[in-house]
This record gives C-alpha cells, structure tokens and sequence, in this order.
C-alpha cells in the first residue's frame, strides 16, 4: 500500500488499522462554520480543519443568490462568519428541474449544506453531496452548538499522530474572528519553518496585507503565534 506521506510503501501490517481510520474519517462529517472551512490546509491529499482530517463537512447559513443551470444549480450561502461562498449542487435532471429546486430555496432561504471537501479541492466552488431547506430556525443554533464541540474534541490523523485541535480552539477565545482566522491557517500548516506571509495571504485572499499584519502582530504579542526563520514565517504555539 501506498504511504500517503510520501514516504514510499507501507508495510502490510499497518495497513488494517490505516485503512480503518481513513474509512473512519471519510464516514465522518465535521460541522463547521465557512470561516473554519476557508481556514482549512491541504496537507499532501488531505484537508484539514481544525486540526483534524475532513473529507465531508457541513455548514448553514442563507442563500444570497441561486442560479439554475443545465445540469446543476449555483448557490452563494453565507453565514456571516467569513465572505459568501459558491456552492455547486449536480442535480438528475431527469428527476428534478433545477429551476424548481431554485424557487424551493431561494434568496433569503435558510439551509444545510453537505459539502465534499475532497471533492472540493482545487475548484472555484464548493461542490455539495446536499442541500437542504431549514425549517426550523433552531437548527442554526443547534448547528453552531455542535461546530463548538465538534472543535474542542481531540483528534488525530489518519496516521495516529494526534493534532492540536482542543489546544488551538482555547487559544483562539478572546480573539478576533479575523485573528482567529489566521491563528488556524498558521495552526494547519505542517512545515517546520512555518508558513510564510504570502502563504496566510493566499489562504485569507478576501483579507487585505494589513488586516493580515494587524492580526498578526496581535497574535504574537498575545503569545500564541512566534516568527521562526525570518520575520515573514511564523508558528503556534
């Protein structure tokens, strides 16, 4: 079997016990808000959020805008937690006509978005296994209830190592959204020199140089991030 870190075959007595926590981690899905979503880093051919390994998340919030295609619709949702995001719903159009599944959830339409982050990766979109109308407006906040645990539980990766997602989610209280933004990219990043600026700045594209530098400068005088090997790479603690 393949060693998914690159480090050539893997030997076949492992391979049960990867082979069940990566079943594990595609089975699971991670409720999560789009600023956790955006914040996310692609670690070889994982995503991680939060420090933990998603390939199924899910996310509530309003549509803004819905356009029906030939053969799937386009929603912009947003939760107010980050920028809009664009999500690509595919449809059986021999089951149901897009344009109608745009007047059941139009603007202003709460829902629950099922998103495959694998599936994701490296689009202009997120591309959604579901989507589905809200009709009780408790699921918002029963939704943000469950990002707040779903966060604070301890993790590992596919491979065993645990990750620092209970540490990262205390130390994100008290700041920010933008600072606590740019806490996970840092956080996420698995290289031993850190991520540069540039690197944070291509994560938060929506965010300007000195919003960045702003949070930045706070975030190391609060102790929770550090410059490594020159003042544009930086760390968690």
């Amino acid at each position: 079997m393949w060693d998914p870190r690159g480090c050539g075959l893997s030997q076949a007595h492992h391979g049960g016990a990867q082979e069940a926590r990566i079943t594990r981690a595609t089975l699971q899905i991670l409720p999560c808000t789009v600023s956790q979503l955006l914040s996310g880093a692609e670690v070889g051919d994982s995503y991680v959020i939060g420090g933990r390994e998603v390939n199924q998340a899910s996310i509530v919030g309003v549509v803004r805008r819905c356009v029906p295609f030939d053969n799937h619709v386009q929603y912009r949702v947003d939760d107010m937690t980050g920028p809009p995001v664009d999500v690509k719903l595919w449809v059986n159009t021999e089951a149901v006509d897009p344009v109608l599944l745009c007047n059941a959830g139009g603007p202003g339409t709460y829902v629950k978005v099922l998103v495959n982050v694998r599936r994701s990766q490296g689009q202009g979109s997120l591309v959604a296994n579901s989507i589905r109308r809200l009709e009780d407006l408790n699921e918002v906040t029963s939704h943000m209830l469950e990002v707040v645990q779903a966060h604070m539980l301890p993790s590992e990766r596919a491979d065993g190592t645990p990750l620092k997602a209970v540490a990262n989610e205390i130390a994100s209280y008290g700041l920010s959204t933008v600072q606590s933004q740019v806490l996970n990219v840092i956080s996420n990043c698995p290289c031993k020199e850190g991520i540069s600026f540039d690197g944070i700045k291509r994560k938060l594209d929506y965010l300007s140089f000195s919003t960045i530098r702003r949070s930045l400068e706070a975030l190391i005088k609060g102790g929770n991030v550090f410059m490594t090997i020159d003042e544009d790479h930086f760390k968690s603690i």
